[in-house]
């Protein structure tokens, strides 16, 4: 009895002994098994913080790379409706730019077929286009057509705006100059167009046709195009496109407001291009800054052309009317017929004598606007035996003269 009870209790030590050790070896290990757990938590933490601060890096690249993306966009946007602005002074008031590009593809297939004079305009128009934009048919065949579209659209877009802006321009400069000029007794308001038209009688005077009558259309050579105001009935060519008005709102546009000041004589001895040149180079060395570029410099023009003629003389007749907004006819005139007809006047003359008395026009039209320069009048001979020239070959003939004595 006593030693089965004695055994008893040393299995129920043991057991006790084994459940401690069980336990101790369970306190051990858990522990364990939480720092395991712990240390896992902070492993993923960390590479989830991780992860994050590489996909924030790279989002900051996609936003600059869209952003630059965005701004060189935005640049060669801006840099189409620059260039569009040219269009409408000098190419063509009223086409569309592809219509003159798909003219000179047509043609360019089929040139052997007869052409009328509205499709030998368009054709010019192109050419005219070609020189003034030189990028343009190099840039258009390596586009794709959606973008082609969309610069097309841009260079539609400058050359609206800068219509736009010359209208509004001459608006006011226009009163202005009717007012000092003419003096009427119900002067023009710059803001008011109202005044304006046949309804002023200085106006009237103005834009009613050279012949008697007051019904001006696109048939007519309106009296605020020639010299003096006054047409020759036995000459009408005579001091056609000489007006005051014109060349003032000529060089208004194309090369200042200010320049439009001086009109008088006959351009001698003033080279405008070359003289606002020097002050520019001047003005930025005194003062540190930039100076605007008038339009003839920004487009590089240095002579006067049939088509910018046109367009200043549509702008001075729709600045001379009392009609507020833009439109391509004004009751009985039509300006998409007065342009061409100013146009054709100019670029499809009759004959030989015609042609040599277009091209005298456009010379003095060319020394009002721009001054003469005189440089290009110079003769080869004549640079030859200038001094600089003459110099340079008398050193290379001394030199020769000591190789040979050597």
């Amino acid at each position: 009895m006593s030693r089965a009870n004695s055994v008893d209790a040393t299995d129920t030590n043991n057991s006790q002994d084994e459940n401690n050790v069980e336990g101790m070896q369970s306190g051990q290990n858990e522990p364990s098994t939480t720092n395991a757990h712990s240390r896992h938590s902070m492993v993923q933490a960390t590479s989830v913080e991780a992860r994050q601060r590489r996909r924030i890096a790279q989002l900051e690249e996609k936003l600059e790379a869209l952003e630059s993306g965005r701004a060189v966009k935005e640049k060669q946007a801006n840099y189409y409706v620059a260039q569009g602005r040219a269009i409408r002074r000098v190419v063509t008031l009223f086409d569309n730019v592809e219509d003159l590009i798909a003219k000179n593809d047509r043609r360019h297939e089929d040139d052997n077929e007869d052409h009328t004079l509205d499709q030998d305009r368009l054709q010019i128009g192109y050419i005219t286009l070609s020189n003034t934009l030189l990028w343009l048919c190099r840039k258009a065949s390596e586009m794709e057509y959606d973008e082609y579209a969309h610069m097309l659209k841009l260079l539609r877009q400058g050359a609206d705006s800068a219509r736009g802006d010359d209208t509004s321009k001459l608006k006011a400069l226009v009163a202005k100059w009717v007012n000092r000029e003419f003096k009427p007794d119900s002067p023009l308001d710059s803001n008011d167009k109202h005044t304006r038209g046949f309804s002023n009688n200085a106006v009237r005077a103005g834009i009613r046709d050279c012949s008697e009558g007051c019904i001006v259309t696109d048939l007519s050579f309106p009296t605020y195009l020639y010299d003096q105001y006054a047409a020759n009935p036995d000459d009408l060519e005579e001091g056609l496109f000489k007006s005051k008005i014109l060349v003032q709102a000529y060089k208004a546009v194309f090369t200042s407001p200010s320049s439009a000041k001086d009109v008088e004589g006959d351009g001698d001895g003033a080279d405008i291009i070359q003289n606002n040149r020097r002050a520019r180079r001047s003005y930025i060395g005194l003062q540190g800054l930039k100076v605007k570029k008038h339009i003839a410099q920004i487009i590089n023009m240095r002579k006067v052309t049939p088509r910018s003629i046109a367009y200043i003389a549509c702008l001075v007749r729709f600045s001379l009317s009392s009609i507020t907004s833009w439109r391509s006819v004004d009751g009985d005139f039509d300006y998409i017929q007065f342009w061409c007809t100013i146009v054709d006047f100019f670029e499809q003359p009759p004959g030989r004598d015609a042609r040599c008395r277009v091209d005298r026009l456009l010379e003095w039209w060319s020394r009002k606007v721009f001054g003469r320069s005189h440089h290009n009048n110079i003769s080869e001979a004549a640079k030859a035996n200038m001094s600089v020239n003459a110099l340079a070959k008398q050193r290379a003939q001394c030199d020769d003269v000591a190789f040979d004595s050597a």
